[in-house]
């Protein structure tokens, strides 16, 4: 008999004992149980529920095999839940495949309520609106947004409000709206696995935030790494990526400068802080004209990227010396802290000599405000998307030379902090300069010429 068919034959009994295991709290079910004589108790609905997983996981070790091995060595499955506690019961053959529930946080949260509320108050529970915010996404093919082959693929971690996923599907992507599970891979669900660095590493890596290579090479991480292989004893001291941005394993994930590492209020040093205006203006939050907020300061509140205010960054720095101290006097994570501080002081004076050498062309009429700009000024946020080759290399300047160096100092690796970063900006700085002068001979005679 095919697989199907089994699988409908034992819908009628399921129907009515649907969810497998009942939360606490939860009141059981009206219908009648299989004796007729009132309510199912729990154990009879996990009972059937049971039976109703048999159902389904007889028919999927034909379709998806390997998707049943996990689950079947999940902390789920032998807790009791089963296919219809996350995807509903109403998929019953193979044509009726659309009616399976895809499961969000939400579901999640049946179970793991403190964790959830954790990760909605986090940066994580921002990456779809973060991505959504900003304006090169907009210009970029739906398959590397929705679609999951690009910058959706490490975003679609962040929570979706209902309208959200009713757009994705319209737009004819069903999948990736559960957030929970770009940690904890389907269908095993492993706290072990989101445990390692290593769940880090597909987005926390490369072009514009590459963590997973500063840390694996820093003293931090090649420590971690030794002492899984047991060349360190199992009491040494080695940080993961959990260690010091999930201390017991609270799953809000934040960090004082943020991604932009650019914060409010402005600093007390009169030229970080003129640099740091002028950043804010490249950025799009200020109005390069007036200097008065523009609508894009109201998406980095959304998305919860900066720090705006003075207590909120001293409250995350508080935990994470809290966090260093644990391994390190309170005055060496001081220390260290302090002079990462200090480094994004010096590269924002690098990016916003750069950033006033590219105003400088547009001020002057070397250069042309493009359509697709708000103001005749560079702007940082349109990525590759930026409209002359010397605003491409500003670009680079700031979202991955800028970036590898504050980020390399922040993960103790100097490397990342130094050449691929300082020097990487210092040199573009340079190639900028030298483009602008290029521009200016160039539009020079291009007047003189009758």
């Amino acid at each position: 008999m095919q697989r199907w068919l089994i699988v409908a034959l034992g819908t009628a009994l399921a129907a009515a004992l649907v969810g497998a295991l009942l939360l606490p709290g939860e009141a059981p079910s009206s219908e009648e149980g299989s004796a007729g004589t009132g309510p199912p108790t729990a154990a009879e609905a996990v009972a059937a529920g049971a039976q109703r997983s048999d159902l389904c996981l007889d028919c999927h070790r034909e379709v998806t095999p390997n998707l049943v091995r996990d689950f079947e060595q999940s902390v789920m499955y032998q807790a009791g839940l089963s296919c219809s506690s996350c995807h509903g019961s109403e998929h019953t053959t193979p044509e009726d495949v659309a009616e399976a529930q895809l499961p969000t946080a939400q579901t999640c949260a049946q179970c793991h309520p403190q964790r959830v509320e954790e990760f909605s108050q986090g940066k994580h529970a921002k990456a779809w609106l973060a991505m959504s915010a900003m304006p090169a996404t907009h210009y970029q093919p739906l398959e590397l947004i929705s679609g999951r082959k690009g910058c959706g693929g490490c975003h679609k971690i962040g929570l979706k409000t209902e309208e959200e996923i009713r757009q994705l599907k319209a737009q004819g992507f069903d999948y990736g709206v559960a957030s929970c599970d770009s940690c904890h891979t389907r269908h095993a669900f492993s706290v072990a696995e989101a445990r390692e660095p290593e769940s880090c590493a597909t987005c926390h890596m490369g072009f514009d935030h590459p963590q997973w290579e500063m840390w694996t090479t820093s003293k931090h991480g090649t420590r971690y790494l030794l002492k899984r292989e047991g060349v360190l004893p199992e009491e040494a001291a080695a940080p993961s990526c959990q260690t010091c941005h999930m201390p017991e394993g609270n799953h809000e994930v934040r960090t004082a400068w943020g991604f932009l590492a650019v914060r409010l209020p402005l600093p007390d040093d009169p030229q970080w802080a003129e640099d740091r205006v002028t950043i804010l203006k490249a950025l799009g939050v200020l109005n390069p004209e007036t200097g008065e907020p523009t609508g894009r300061l109201d998406a980095v509140k959304a998305a919860d990227v900066a720090r705006l205010t003075e207590e909120a960054w001293q409250v995350e720095r508080e935990k994470m010396l809290n966090t260093c101290t644990q391994c390190h006097s309170r005055s060496f994570a001081e220390e260290e802290l302090q002079n990462a501080d200090e480094l994004i002081r010096q590269a924002d004076s690098l990016l916003a000599e750069a950033i006033r050498v590219v105003e400088a062309l547009y001020e002057d009429g070397i250069l042309e405000k493009p359509d697709i700009y708000e103001f005749a000024y560079p702007d940082l946020l349109l990525f590759h998307e930026a409209a002359t080759p010397i605003e491409q290399k500003l670009y680079k300047m700031f979202l991955e030379y800028r970036m590898r160096a504050f980020q390399g100092a922040f993960h103790a690796n100097p490397d990342y902090a130094f050449w691929y970063g300082w020097a990487e900006m210092r040199s573009t700085l340079t190639e900028i300069q030298a483009m602008a002068e290029e521009l200016r001979r160039s539009a020079g005679a291009a007047t003189q010429t009758p």
